[in-house]
């Protein structure tokens, strides 16, 4: 059902203060960034290996991300789990009880299907379940 960790959610106040440290500091390629208006969201993510960091900054002082931030400062915000079809594993994760944040599929940054499992479900931890095309 798992494929992958896909990527590392980390929460900043600033992508273009945090993409120093990953670009200059450690040398790593640093892609696009994307706004996803629905998550009120300014994304880029960084590839490591085969997978990726995603640096989310908050577009609205209401986003979750922002609120995030305030509650526990900036860092890791989510890990997202690639999967090859979200909706058979939401519909198998749903049928052994687990908790979701989104019970179908959503937009994600860059095209991607995505859907949050609850923290109540994973010890609390937010995970995100990801499929790319």
């Amino acid at each position: 059902m798992i494929k992958k960790i896909d990527h590392i959610g980390i929460a900043v106040k600033s992508i273009e203060e945090a993409v120093k440290f990953y670009r200059d500091v450690l040398g790593l390629e640093i892609k696009g960034m994307e706004v996803v208006e629905e998550q009120k969201v300014k994304t880029t993510f960084i590839p490591v290996g085969d997978s990726e960091i995603e640096l989310l900054e908050s577009t609205s002082e209401d986003g979750p991300i922002a609120r995030f931030i305030e509650k526990r400062g900036e860092g890791i915000q989510h890990i997202a789990l690639q999967v090859d079809n979200i909706e058979k594993t939401l519909e198998e994760l749903k049928q052994m009880g687990v908790n979701f944040i989104d019970e179908l599929p959503r937009y994600g940054a860059g095209g991607a299907k995505i859907a949050f499992i609850h923290p109540k479900s994973t010890n609390g931890v937010l995970l995100e379940l990801c499929q790319r095309d």
